[in-house]
């Protein structure tokens, strides 16, 4: 008897993790996305996995209804279970197991996503507000903004920084992103001062380089990225930005400041750390303002010169 898509699942989830490097978390989703299916298809062989199945499936998850709301899937949820399932087949086909080809798999149209970000009035609004006190706490809140900002660092990115990741005597250090990949940020002259400010003021012997200094509940491990979350908030309030603000806001701030001042969007890719342009692309809604420039700058002079023609004629 042929083995079920079950056992090969623990496989695939094993390899992800010792092969790929990829996180806990990552794992986890993976895990939920294909169990899913399985039950759903009542664990079959892979060689019984079908263009037919496959639009059935998609057909369910379409209909699917959960929660107290009892609202549907969202297109982008029912992706994140197909683009699960294509990467479980690419690795099917990989090891050579008879299954669906991956390319198979088409994902839901979905609309572009609009994505957050603060207006350079908003931002200078958000950091003024760390200025505000010299106490250690607000030394740590104001670097770690700026270094959001300067670098667009994911919060988890962030929080895994340890101090001998950031060489201060250099404008630039390297991060592990997403599948432990190695990217190069950089520092800007604000950002690089907040730290020296904020790590000469610290006392304590963690190896994190963004700490809590709550003496009710010190500790040598590092902030959390719900911790890190709950300081951009309560510093947006204070702002008064109605906005819903938190630390990926300021990764979609750092992309658009980089476009709108001219930057190509095969750069931003690479200091996001994106595997694939189109991620980046959810950004390029910030060139409508320097489209418009353009347009008004451009549109319509060939006839103002053509009218200028025919007046001179006469």
């Amino acid at each position: 008897m042929g083995r079920t898509l079950d056992a090969y699942i623990t496989d695939f989830l094993e390899y992800l993790e010792v092969e790929r490097g990829r996180s806990q978390m990552t794992i986890r989703n993976y895990d939920f996305y294909l169990r899913r299916f399985a039950q759903w298809a009542k664990g079959p062989a892979p060689e019984k996995v079908t263009d037919e199945m496959v639009h059935k499936y998609r057909l369910w998850l379409n209909r699917l209804e959960q929660g107290r709301q009892a609202s549907t899937l969202k297109k982008s949820t029912q992706n994140y279970h197909l683009i699960a399932l294509r990467t479980f087949l690419k690795y099917l086909a990989r090891i050579d197991v008879s299954s669906l080809s991956p390319e198979k798999i088409e994902l839901a149209k979905q609309e572009m996503r609009q994505v957050e970000f603060l207006e350079a009035e908003e931002l200078d609004r958000l950091l003024a507000v760390t200025q505000k006190s010299k106490e250690v706490p607000a030394l740590r809140d104001r670097a770690i903004l700026e270094l959001l900002f300067s670098t667009g660092l994911r919060v988890s990115e962030l929080t895994h920084l340890s101090i001998e990741n950031v060489n201060l005597k250099r404008d630039e250090f390297t991060v592990r992103g997403k599948g432990g990949k190695l990217r190069v940020v950089f520092l800007s002259s604000t950002a690089k001062d907040a730290l020296k400010a904020y790590l000469a003021a610290r006392r304590d012997a963690s190896p994190f380089l963004f700490v809590s200094h709550d003496r009710a509940h010190a500790t040598r491990a590092g902030l959390t990225p719900r911790s890190v979350q709950r300081i951009v908030e309560r510093y947006a309030k204070e702002a008064g930005i109605t906005k819903h603000i938190t630390p990926h806001t300021l990764r979609h701030t750092f992309a658009t400041d980089l476009l709108i001042s001219g930057a190509d969007i095969r750069s931003v890719q690479s200091l996001l750390g994106h595997a694939s342009i189109t991620t980046t692309q959810i950004y390029t809604h910030v060139t409508n303002s320097q489209m418009k420039e353009v347009h008004k700058k451009f549109h319509g002079k060939s006839r103002g010169r053509a009218q200028t023609r025919d007046v001179a004629r006469t």
